[in-house]
């Protein structure tokens, strides 16, 4: 066997450990950046939650303000037409309350549903973020056993070698 083979052997699996427990750190690293991007993410999630419900209570106390201009419209118009004592004008009125009130009832349950969808998003971008970060690990892990191996190959070629 040449002279150089058996350091030529050692130098080339210190490389291949070295490279393979560099992988690791890096497959370590991306896991944890990624696990803060989706933290970040969920976070930008529920803020989004927080201004649908904002947003959604906002267009309720609008939309009161515009049910009470029509209640008031239609009552000046029936006043005006001299059926305000009339038994239609009573149902009228009740059933334009009742239309009012059920559109902003769906205006709340819309911005509530919108609200938990981003709720659920956040949660979802932080399990991912925990798979992400496990991953990194496991990666990390399974490349010091590669590098062990490689380790053990080389050095056992290297001394099978030098018999």
């Amino acid at each position: 066997m040449a002279p150089l083979a058996v350091p030529l052997l050692l130098a080339g699996t210190g490389i291949a450990v070295a490279g393979q427990i560099q992988a690791g750190r890096a497959a370590e690293a991306q896991g944890r950046t990624e696990q803060n991007l989706a933290e970040f993410n969920a976070k930008v999630q529920e803020q989004e939650a927080k201004a649908l419900r904002q947003r959604a209570g906002f267009a309720q106390q609008r939309h009161v303000r515009k049910g009470a201009r029509i209640k008031s419209a239609l009552t000046a118009q029936l006043g005006f037409a001299g059926g305000l004592g009339s038994p239609v004008a009573g149902d009228l009125a009740a059933e334009q309350a009742a239309e009012l009130d059920l559109e902003n009832l769906l205006i709340g349950f819309e911005g509530e549903t919108a609200a938990r969808r981003a709720e659920s998003q956040a949660e979802l971008d932080r399990f991912g973020g925990r798979i992400a970060k496990r991953r990194g690990k496991n990666l990390k892990t399974a490349s010091l056993f590669q590098a062990g191996s490689t380790l053990l190959t080389g050095f056992g070629g290297a001394f099978a070698e030098n018999g």
